[in-house]
């Protein structure tokens, strides 16, 4: 019998003030910044990756999960010299988040340094293209109340 195809599953978190600025980690292992999230684990659904420990583990939030903003195919690629399989990247959005909400944050397990709210243009050279790609997408998906389908961080039909 032929094995099925594996796919690699990431979710993140979206979580914005007011002013529409969009909350960013610095981590310490990578040059990019990144939303609160990762890689969903195996027998772990992704809304539980992302909304619950992920966020849990790096910023010390315990919230529910708000709807899902964004699905984004990706395709096989090389990052850093390492070559990534195909997989799917969700969006999740964590609602609301104040400055003073930020400033409290607790980096807990080492992986984050810093934590900042940026407006999109601010974003966009911070994070990956394809990331910055999403997260407008996931902007406009909160905006249209709509779920965002993606490849390659840009929106499809």
């Amino acid at each position: 019998m032929r094995e099925l195809p594996r796919k690699r599953i990431a979710a993140g978190v979206v979580l914005r003030d007011g002013a529409g600025r969009v909350l960013l980690l610095q981590t310490s292992y990578k040059a990019n910044w990144e939303v609160p999230g990762g890689v969903v684990e195996e027998g772990e659904s992704p809304w539980a990756a992302a909304a619950a420990r992920e966020l849990r583990e790096e910023v010390g939030l315990s919230r529910p999960h708000g709807r899902l903003l964004v699905v984004d195919h990706v395709a096989e690629h090389r990052h850093e010299g390492v070559v990534r399989p195909e997989g799917v990247a969700m969006l999740f959005d964590g609602g609301l988040i104040t400055p003073e909400q930020v400033a409290g944050l607790v980096f807990g397990d080492g992986e984050i340094v810093a934590a900042r709210l940026c407006p999109l243009d601010e974003a966009e050279p911070l994070v990956r293209p394809m990331m910055a790609a999403r997260l407008r997408a996931a902007l406009e998906a909160v905006a249209e109340g709509v779920v965002a389908l993606c490849e390659q961080g840009r929106r499809v039909g």
